[in-house]
């Protein structure tokens, strides 16, 4: 991946083919993966699959065609090759929604540091949990995590406002990479996507820029203002009453860009890009700490046994 982030550094590989490439990259990572493929009912959808007294409901004799379901309780589903599927479509997110959610100094090294020391503090919480038969796929992702959290603080100093140091698209590949396979070999996917919800929503913000519903520019930075050296929203032309949905006014002649940044300028106004990172960064920790919430408590309440 590293690889292929260079070679988008140098050829300015277009997005069909960065989309493309890592689900190839990502063979190897789930030729060897070893762990199981159920995953549990939440409690309130278990009566949907299950009869009280024994048996699948019609739903569940239809969803036991394809999948195998627990027929005692309901309670987990072996979804099999569509669950390699999954952890595939997730490597491939990984890969990119770093890449994507960038533009201003700081940002890439710094959402990967707190999401990697978020990652970092929930496996060791989980060592000394002591739950069994886990604790192998823990020490391992630790033992991915704690040198890359490392190396990453020390690229961090460098690449922080005023940045010395650019990484491109190789570091964004690099750490998007080292989540999924700490993700997928520690079993602890969905965890990973409770780590990720800043660029969950900026990948939904860009969909109609990224599936050409709406015109997307090569580069969508932030626009910088030389008179008062403020960030502002970038964007694109259009004409007045076309993308009403997306503007201000709908007579401007000027669509914002769909990123979680040009989003946060919109909300801000023209900001530093020194106090842009720091909030945006402070946005990524608070929703760590929800994704704990949600892994700590909520999830005890919706898949209690």
């Amino acid at each position: 991946m590293m690889f292929l982030g260079f070679l988008d550094d140098v050829l300015d590989l277009p997005w069909r083919i960065k989309m493309f490439l890592p689900s190839f990259a990502s063979l190897p990572l789930l030729v060897t993966y070893d762990g199981s493929t159920w995953v549990t009912v939440p409690n309130m959808l278990r009566g949907v699959l299950c009869n009280d007294g024994g048996g699948l409901t019609q739903l569940g004799a239809l969803i036991n065609t394809v999948f195998t379901v627990d027929a005692t309780r309901g309670a987990i589903i072996n979804l099999g090759f569509a669950y390699m599927v999954y952890m595939g479509m997730l490597a491939v997110f990984c890969t990119n929604a770093i890449n994507i959610y960038a533009g201003i100094n700081g940002l890439e090294a710094g959402q990967s540091y707190v999401i990697g020391c978020a990652l970092l503090l929930f496996n060791m919480i989980e060592i000394a949990l002591g739950h069994e038969g886990t604790n192998n796929e823990r020490i391992f992702a630790v033992m991915l995590l704690f040198p890359f959290v490392a190396v990453t603080l020390g690229l961090l100093k460098h690449n922080w406002y005023p940045s010395q140091v650019f990484v491109g698209d190789t570091f964004c590949y690099f750490a998007g990479m080292t989540f999924a396979v700490t993700g997928i070999h520690g079993h602890f996917s969905k965890t990973l996507l409770l780590m990720f919800i800043p660029q969950v929503l900026n990948f939904l913000l860009s969909v109609p820029q990224l599936f050409k519903l709406v015109p997307c520019p090569r580069h969508r930075l932030p626009k910088f203002d030389p008179r008062t050296g403020l960030l502002g929203p970038s964007g694109f032309p259009c004409r007045p009453g076309e993308h009403r949905l997306l503007k201000v006014r709908p007579e401007d002649e000027f669509c914002p860009n769909l990123t979680l940044v040009c989003a946060a300028l919109r909300a801000m106004g023209p900001t530093h890009e020194r106090a842009l990172t720091r909030r945006l960064l402070g946005l990524q920790v608070l929703c760590c700490a929800l994704g704990f919430a949600v892994r700590y408590y909520v999830a005890g309440l919706v898949f209690a046994p």
